[in-house]
């Protein structure tokens, strides 16, 4: 594996505040409790449920918002980039406006961006559409650029979230292979991925998150299948009430005067 570490995060936590009523807000943890460490050249893949944090993680990582406990440490001069679906463009500047801006952002230089405009046009294949405003996209055109512009702007740290081929078959083939290529070479890149095949083919190491924080970070075969076996037994004792609950409901059918089941949450681990 890989290099010396140039990314640690150590107990971080961020907070949304959340409206509960007139004047009245609590606050909301989407992160509570993430401590990892990543290696020059290696490739950490993040998994989890819905809801886990693993894309306001990424956010953490990529300098977009601060940790509100815990601490974040970059190797200096560390560039990172975030390639989502929705990149944070501002959607009343172009497509061009906006790729001088994502690439300062990055840590680019003007002079950098704008001998790669051009470039990055091409490889976005949006043709005119580049001049235009980019409010004025598709979701799959939004998500062209952002990829054009990390493909090009080649930061230090590439973060990944759900993005392994947008755009059309044409361009999500080439986004792929780009992407792999990318993740194959000696690029650091954190992933983000509800595809087990995708994170069992292309991560060094993998980090487990639930409800805020990282259950474990190790092998990548190890992670996969403990993760994928916790899904079974949710999936089982799921079931199990289920089952239980429609037994009750024929018995109460057939019986109006028996008592009512109690009804039973089911932890989800994955969720």
């Amino acid at each position: 594996m890989s290099g010396r570490v140039i990314l640690q995060a150590h107990n971080v936590g961020l907070s949304y505040r959340q409206r509960t009523g007139l004047l009245r807000h609590e606050y909301f943890w989407g992160l509570r409790d993430v401590s990892l460490e990543l290696r020059e050249g290696e490739t950490l893949g993040v998994i989890g449920g819905n809801g886990a944090g693993k894309s306001t993680l990424l956010r953490l990582l990529s300098g977009i918002v601060a940790p509100d406990r815990g601490s974040i440490w970059r190797k200096p001069g560390t560039t990172a980039s975030l390639l989502a679906l929705n990149a944070g463009f501002k959607p009343e500047l172009s497509g061009r406006e906006n790729t001088i801006f994502g690439g300062l952002l990055l840590g680019l230089s003007r002079g950098d961006i704008e001998s790669r405009l051009e470039q990055i046009k091409d490889y976005s294949d949006l043709g005119d559409f580049f001049e235009k405003p980019v409010g004025t996209y598709s979701t799959g055109m939004r998500a062209r650029l952002g990829f054009a512009l990390a493909m090009n702007s080649d930061p230090d740290i590439l973060l990944i979230d759900e993005v392994l081929g947008v755009g059309d078959e044409s361009f999500k083939y080439k986004s792929q292979q780009a992407m792999k290529d990318k993740i194959r070479s000696n690029k650091t890149v954190v992933l983000v991925s509800h595809s087990m095949e995708a994170i069992r083919e292309l991560s060094d190491r993998v980090l487990w998150m639930h409800e805020g924080s990282s259950l474990m970070c190790d092998d990548t075969d190890k992670v996969v299948d403990l993760y994928l076996e916790a899904i079974r037994l949710v999936v089982r004792e799921m079931q199990k009430k289920e089952r239980e609950l429609a037994k009750a409901i024929a018995v109460k059918a057939q019986n109006p005067a028996a008592p009512a089941s109690p009804s039973v949450d089911s932890d989800k681990l994955t969720s």
